[in-house]
């Protein structure tokens, strides 16, 4: 999607990509497993013993923002939640929401609708 330059980053909705799947355990931490495919991918996997599936471990606000994505909630409506779960220790709340999106954006691990 292309970033309209007029558009409110914290009004920006992201959505989990279908092709993730991931796992919740008791303690409500999300481990995400992402498939490793292509040439370069095989190779590695061939010759340096490199996993077919990659265990990406996230944090305790990364878990409870995790579940949250559905591709309707803003990021503005996310902040409002996890400042609910976490209170001062979330701060500075969207200065920190903003970099954790701008990761996952860089992983291709979120989408925006």
């Amino acid at each position: 999607m292309k970033k309209n330059r007029n558009e409110n980053y914290l009004e920006r909705k992201p959505m989990r990509p279908d092709r993730i799947s991931w796992k919740q355990d008791e303690n409500g931490m999300v481990t995400l497993e992402i498939e490793n495919k292509g040439v370069f991918h095989r190779i590695a996997q061939k010759f340096f013993k490199k996993p077919k599936i990659s265990y990406i471990h996230l944090d305790e606000t990364g878990s409870f923002l995790w579940p949250l994505l559905d591709g309707e909630t803003t990021i503005l409506d996310l902040g409002i939640a996890v400042e609910k779960q976490f209170g001062d220790a979330a701060q500075p709340l969207y200065e920190r929401l903003a970099k954790y999106f701008q990761i996952l954006d860089s992983y291709g691990f979120v989408l925006w609708k």
